[in-house]
């Protein structure tokens, strides 16, 4: 793989990365305004509807958003522009009616979600109203499969940025005023507000255009909906797992427990997802354009999952060591329990940095049904252990039980990537998932174990020092990017 091709994954995971960072920045002050104008139950509330809509919304989607991009991406890579303009006239008709069928079982459905998930059906009306957010939800989704499909790189990371800073604008006044009573309008006034910036952005993309009969677009539908149903069904059941898991929570520990399970796992991979961001941006559309041919499959599996261990790695280490720092930046004082899920999370983190480019094989291929039964195991497992772990050790039993999930997954993806594509990493990819996930351990056990705090912070600091200077300079050399010469582009001297 040449350094042309490792300077073309990392400027474009450098353009989601961007636009993650400052999601970062911007969601720093949309978190902490939430902590201190809701508290951990505000926090549990919104995690919770949250994982309803998202129960609903990946029903209602039908997998149409993965299939979708993968349909544009194969068309757009053979210059096919009459498949790509069907493909996309198919897409934003289906979209409306899955999304109207979404909203409207939504509000059907309100009562018994109500009723399952709180105790009472004191929730009917808030989630009835959440419908709107499904419909809005599909039609992004459909903009989003056009640019992404086309690799518009840098629109997608605007369509990111803007849509953090809209959140943020539109959610603060309605906590400050109206606090938990506001957390239902900032939802859907977020949603709308994605579906305007979406398609701001993939109205600018030349599409051909042409009569298309709803008959073709029927024909078009079910071809997408071949692929994208047992998508569907792994999204949803990764939903439905998700939700049962609020739900055992609600149960044995109350929202203000799941407040804290819920800043724990959103801040686990906050400074690693501009990695993972990027793999389905960008990495998808272009291991799906090559899936047929093994050897160049194999080839962006392992640069790519070289370049991402490179870029997330420091970053998880950074989380780990600042755990504390981070919780109380992002949230307060009340949420000093999530410290410890954390870290454990972390791991879990680094395990799906490692199988995200293997899962995305399965997919390229078009392997649906084989992703439908990894996500199934994988969903499985991690209810058993998050009843086992919580039994054991608490609330921090949800960050070991996410730990020991990617740990089988990682195994379980590689041996069905075997399967498809023989001999998958090589020799410097095997030793950078050892090699720093050896480190990483490292580091949490230092941060763990270690009590007197001048000589764990200085163990710590060192570590992460040494660990970040190592990538950049495997990062300069795989890419050919010096530091002379970022100073030469930034500066044209």
């Amino acid at each position: 793989m040449t350094k042309t091709h490792y300077r073309s994954i990392l400027k474009s995971t450098s353009l989601i990365g961007g636009a993650s960072v400052i999601n970062i920045l911007i969601g720093m002050v949309r978190t902490k305004f939430v902590a201190v104008l809701l508290g951990p139950s505000g926090v549990g509330l919104m995690g919770v509807y949250g994982t309803i809509t998202g129960m609903v919304g990946t029903v209602a989607g039908m997998g149409i958003s993965t299939s979708g991009v993968r349909q544009i991406a194969y068309a757009y890579a053979n210059g096919d522009e009459k498949v790509v303009a069907g493909t996309v006239k198919t897409l934003r008709r289906t979209v409306w009616l899955t999304g109207l069928l979404g909203c409207f079982g939504m509000v059907a459905a309100a009562w018994p979600l109500s009723k399952v998930t709180f105790g009472s059906g004191e929730e009917t009306f808030n989630l009835a109203l959440l419908g709107s957010t499904i419909l809005f939800g599909s039609l992004a989704a459909g903009q989003g499969c056009l640019l992404q499909g086309t690799r518009r790189i840098k629109e997608l990371a605007w369509v990111s940025i803007l849509g953090a800073l809209n959140g943020t604008l539109i959610s603060i006044p309605c906590y400050y005023f109206w606090g938990c009573r506001g957390i239902v309008p900032s939802l859907i006034l977020s949603a709308l507000a994605g579906v305007a910036t979406s398609w701001w952005f993939a109205r600018c993309i030349p599409v051909a255009s042409f009569a298309m009969p709803w008959r073709d677009s029927r024909n078009e539908a079910g071809r997408l909906l071949s692929f994208g149903f047992p998508i569907m069904l792994t999204g949803l059941f990764s939903a439905v797992s998700t939700y049962l898991i609020r739900v055992v929570l609600i149960r044995q520990v109350g929202l203000d427990g799941v407040g804290v399970y819920q800043a724990a796992f959103g801040l686990s991979g906050i400074l690693a997802n501009f990695v993972l961001n990027a793999m389905g941006t960008d990495y998808y559309p272009r291991l799906t354009a090559v899936a047929h041919d093994s050897v160049r499959a194999r080839e962006e599996i392992n640069s790519q999952t070289e370049i991402a261990l490179l870029l997330a790695t420091p970053a998880l280490a950074v989380t780990l060591v600042c755990a504390p720092l981070v919780i109380r930046v992002f949230y307060s004082g009340q949420f000093d329990g999530a410290i410890e899920i954390l870290r454990w999370a972390v791991f879990g983190i680094f395990g799906r940095v490692v199988s995200w480019p293997l899962g995305f094989l399965i997919l390229a291929k078009g392997k649906a049904a084989l992703f439908l039964v990894s996500e199934i195991l994988a969903g499985l497992i991690h209810l058993a252990l998050i009843w086992a772990c919580t039994r054991l050790w608490g609330l921090q039993g949800t960050g070991v039980a996410f730990l020991l999930l990617y740990c089988f997954y990682t195994v379980l993806i590689y041996g069905f990537c075997t399967y498809l594509n023989r001999n998958l990493w090589n020799r410097a990819t095997l030793f950078h998932v050892l090699g720093l996930g050896g480190i990483l351990v490292l580091i949490g056990m230092a941060c763990m174990l270690v009590t007197h705090d001048i000589l764990r912070w200085t163990l710590s600091i060192c570590a992460c020092g040494a660990l970040s200077v190592y990538c950049l300079v495997r990062l300069s050399a795989r890419t050919g990017i010096t530091l002379q010469t970022l100073r030469t582009k930034l500066l044209g001297a």
